[in-house]
């Protein structure tokens, strides 16, 4: 014996118990989990493209991984490069065009070539008197009020794209920044998505056949909210320009993206263009260009939304088409245009979650 006090074999007396070890744990991750969501915020919409694009284009990177065996970086650098031939430089070169059109669109509107109000006033002339008075208690019942009208709204208008412009000039690093975030992500998400599906999987802690419930949810809603509104909304802008340049109204280009921007919007889209130009053509007699437009409009460009979109969003999401339409509006208010991706992917993973939910109790 050397008279040292012996040592308890046991476990650690002093340490707390397992339960209050668990709670310590939990709020411990909660908080890092926070602190890392709060530092990726200011960059969500890079993140949010660069997970978007991995899903979109992983059915190409598993053709180039397959044909180049198994060489990983090479096929998630050829993704990349079909991804800014097919995509990026066709829209850089639709952005480039838009700018010049909005800029002539410009020019025209302080020349007077293009004169919303004197447009307006000739369709004054042929409503019914129940419209004429319901727009004169708008104030917009003469040239004159509609004159004053539109100037404020050209001067509020006119301050607004000016610190618009001046924004993206300020902030042209900004968006180099988080183009390259996307890019740089989208590239080690093709690369390794495999192993991070793994990886998060592992960390649910749920049951394994709802984890992949869940992850088929979230991909097969990416993919169908993605493609489906985005080729529906080139496809009505497409349809729709080509028939504001046929009938030689001023800006088709300009109208097109704005009618491929509203497309997005389900049941509502293209017609909130196309309709206003079809009824000042009735009013001012033009009734064959009038006709002719509605008629397109609800045969041609509504018949795509009709058809494509339930076929491409609601029946891959499963989601019926009040659900699309508001959760798409209520992303769209709360996150920007990211929302048309994030509200409907919000919506399908909350059914799906209740749904297992309800089959497991």
């Amino acid at each position: 014996m050397n008279g040292d006090t012996p040592q308890p074999s046991g476990p650690d007396h002093d340490a707390p118990p397992d339960h209050d070890q668990d709670r310590a744990f939990l709020g411990l991750l909660t908080v890092i989990s926070l602190a890392f969501a709060w530092i990726l915020w200011p960059f969500y919409s890079a993140v949010l493209w660069g997970v978007v694009i991995a899903i979109l284009f992983a059915p190409l990177h598993a053709w180039c991984l397959q044909r180049w065996r198994g060489k990983r970086n090479r096929a998630a650098l050829l993704t990349l490069l079909v991804i800014l031939l097919a995509v990026m430089l066709p829209l850089a070169l639709v952005s480039a065009a838009l700018v010049q059109e909005s800029m002539a669109m410009v020019a025209k509107v302080q020349s007077g070539e293009f004169n919303p109000a004197r447009y307006f006033e000739q369709m004054l002339g042929v409503v019914p008197d129940w419209l004429s008075r319901w727009l004169r208690r708008l104030g917009l019942g003469s040239l004159a009020q509609l004159q004053v009208k539109f100037n404020a709204w050209v001067a509020s208008g006119g301050k607004l794209i000016a610190e618009q412009a001046l924004g993206i000039g300020q902030n042209t690093f900004e968006f180099i920044v988080h183009f390259f975030i996307t890019l740089y992500l989208a590239f080690f998400l093709l690369r390794d998505g495999t192993a991070i599906k793994a990886r998060i999987g592992r960390a649910i802690p749920l049951k394994a056949h709802h984890r992949v419930a869940l992850f088929d949810k979230f991909a097969t809603v990416i993919r169908a909210t993605v493609k489906g509104n985005v080729l529906v909304a080139a496809t009505q802008g497409a349809l729709g320009g080509l028939a504001f340049w046929f009938l030689d109204v001023h800006g088709a280009l300009l109208w097109a993206v704005l009618m491929a921007l509203l497309s997005l919007l389900p049941a509502v889209g293209a017609g909130l263009v196309w309709l206003p130009v079809a009824l000042y053509f009735l009013a001012t007699g033009e009734m064959a260009s009038g006709v002719g437009l509605i008629a397109y409009g609800v045969l041609v460009i509504g018949l795509v939304d009709n058809l494509l979109r339930p076929l491409l969003v609601g029946k891959d999401t499963k989601l019926p088409d009040y659900l699309v339409l508001i959760s798409t509006l209520g992303g769209m208010a709360i996150f920007g245009l990211n929302g048309f991706v994030i509200g409907p992917v919000i919506a399908a993973l909350f059914i799906a979650a209740w749904d297992l939910y309800s089959s497991g109790r």
